[in-house]
């Protein structure tokens, strides 16, 4: 049994990107990801790179620690990124890492980083759960895309994808002692929702979630195991979905307590109801636009943050 997670970090993980730009090898099954229009490379990573530092700025400015890392210029990495999907910590000094489908963003994951977490950020890693070698058979679970997690309960949610199979669900669960709950999700056209965090957010008190998204007969399931733990459920439309609404993370705040957040485009897209739900449960909402980095990496702030619930190392 591993130790009591709490639901929220203050602490996150953050990868300034050099050569952000859309990945070819993740657009057949990532519908939210658009095609580039044509703009040029560096303009791409020049609008990334501005996007993201606002992101970290307004984050920190709200109470959050933020621990930047420089992707590198090699290999080349278009979705560094998101690191969230390569690897997920936990409070018990568990680090796991993930197979994940495409192959350029297998290359994404960093050893280094965990090892500069414990020798430059004080962080305590104590065992590393790899399950790669999943790869070999053509079985994916992309981290905290793949897996919404309440921690509190140890309740893993996923919705079932080409990223998302249940062979490498069972194992996670096995090695980590949570429960999982599985369903198939799908967008207004039929295709099957790629990553379990844009379609639903766990926090402490609220869960965040489109529940027309998710298949007709398995919705009051979902819906019954989030009431069950007094969670303060904000239904989400398909088209708040799609505008990344889904894909919100409540983060610890040394300011507030607590703070959810955001991409401008969620924020927008949610009524005004649905935000003082969300405040009330949990804390001010932090919002950053990062327009570029949705449209062509098809991913959203959820995305961009590895939470840090590692132990600290006690000082000597």
């Amino acid at each position: 049994m591993s130790l009591a997670d709490r639901q929220t970090s203050s602490d996150v993980m953050m990868i300034r990107p050099v050569a952000f730009a859309g990945n070819p090898q993740t657009r057949a099954s990532n519908a939210f990801q658009q095609v580039d229009s044509g703009t040029e490379d560096a303009a791409n990573q020049a609008a990334a790179l501005r996007e993201f530092d606002g992101l970290a700025a307004a984050l920190e400015k709200a109470g959050v620690t933020v621990h930047r890392f420089d992707d590198t210029p090699e290999p080349h990495t278009p979705d560094s990124i998101f690191p969230n999907n390569w690897v997920s910590f936990h409070a018990d000094g568990t680090v796991v890492l993930y197979p994940m489908l495409a192959e350029n963003r297998r290359l994404e994951r960093r050893l280094d980083l965990i090892e500069a977490l414990s020798a430059k950020h004080g962080f305590h890693a104590s065992r590393v759960i790899d399950l790669t070698r999943h790869e070999q058979t053509g079985r994916y679970l992309e981290g905290t895309g793949s897996l919404v997690l309440d921690r509190i309960h140890r309740v893993a949610y996923a919705c079932v994808s080409p990223r998302t199979d249940l062979d490498v669900l069972g194992d996670f669960a096995q090695q980590l002692d949570y429960d999982i709950v599985a369903f198939e999700a799908h967008d207004a056209s039929g295709k099957a929702i790629y990553h379990t965090n844009v379609l639903m957010s766990v926090g402490e008190r609220f869960a965040a979630v489109c529940l027309s998204a998710i298949r007709e007969d398995e919705r009051d399931g979902v819906l019954s195991q989030l009431r069950g733990t007094g969670r303060a459920v904000v239904d989400l439309t398909l088209e708040q979905m799609n505008s990344f609404a889904g894909n919100m993370l409540e983060l610890g705040s040394s300011l507030t307590g607590s703070v959810v957040a955001m991409s401008q485009q969620a924020l927008d897209a949610l009524t005004a109801e649905q935000r003082a739900t969300l405040e009330s449960s949990s804390g001010p909402i932090v919002a950053a636009s990062i327009p570029t980095i949705e449209k062509l990496g098809g991913g959203s702030v959820r995305c961009m943050l590895a939470e840090l619930h590692l132990p600290k190392k006690k000082r000597i």
